[in-house]
């Protein structure tokens, strides 16, 4: 299966904007916006040109690693920036290529700290993404049903840097969080197995190769 080389995306996954950038040979911006983009997209193409060697260590051999989370304040919304890796295992790049579709989960949470008092889960939020492979194009299909964002990308290194990015997600009505009290923000990413055909989702039950889901990654939004 021929792929194009040194192709790399940038997917902004939100209600806001999505972009991708394929470079080079091939120079490709989608956008799906509904406000203005107050981010310049100089510093995605920037992102997108850095290198990024995916889990090099040779014992990992596939899994989800969040590298980092991040929220900002911005005209009274609260935004998530966040980046994860995802590598897939062999049995799931098969089944990918045979056309079963994968599906991913999101989960994002804000705990408000309360002393002495059990924390409170403040806010609970999910995003669902899907990846398929698309034969007659040998293109890899993104897919964000929360925004209905579609974007053919055409390796799968890429396709999964895009899943694995986002930026700009708006998450809370900043006027909900109370002054004083101290918050943390966390963000949970998982193949949805319950999604996956029942001969795949019995082999989820017993072999690894089918189980993949990244740590909690806490970070402090208001301390």
């Amino acid at each position: 299966m021929p792929e194009v080389q040194g192709c790399c995306a940038i997917r902004v996954l939100s209600g806001i904007e999505d972009i991708i950038v394929c470079l080079p040979g091939r120079v490709m911006v989608t956008t799906h916006s509904r406000f203005s983009v107050r981010r310049p997209l100089f510093f995605l193409i920037i992102a997108c040109l850095t290198p990024v060697i995916l889990f090099s260590s040779p014992a990992f051999s596939h899994g989800i690693k969040i590298d980092k989370a991040q929220t900002e304040l911005i005209d009274g919304v609260l935004y998530l920036d966040a980046s994860a890796r995802l590598k897939l295992s062999q049995p799931m790049i098969d089944a990918l290529h045979e056309g079963v579709p994968l599906d991913f989960r999101l989960k994002i949470e804000i705990i408000r700290k309360r002393g002495f008092w059990f924390d409170d889960t403040f806010v609970k939020l999910g995003q669902r993404y899907r990846i398929e492979y698309q034969a007659l194009t040998q293109q890899y299909l993104v897919i964000n049903p929360n925004s209905g964002s579609r974007h053919s990308i055409p390796t799968l290194e890429a396709a999964l840097s895009v899943m694995g990015t986002i930026v700009r997600l708006p998450i809370l009505d900043g006027n909900l969080l109370i002054q004083g009290a101290h918050y943390t923000g966390r963000i949970f990413l998982k193949l949805d197995d319950d999604a996956l055909p029942a001969p795949l989702l019995l082999r989820s039950y017993i072999t690894s190769e089918w189980r993949m889901k990244s740590k909690w990654f806490t970070w402090l939004i208001q301390d």
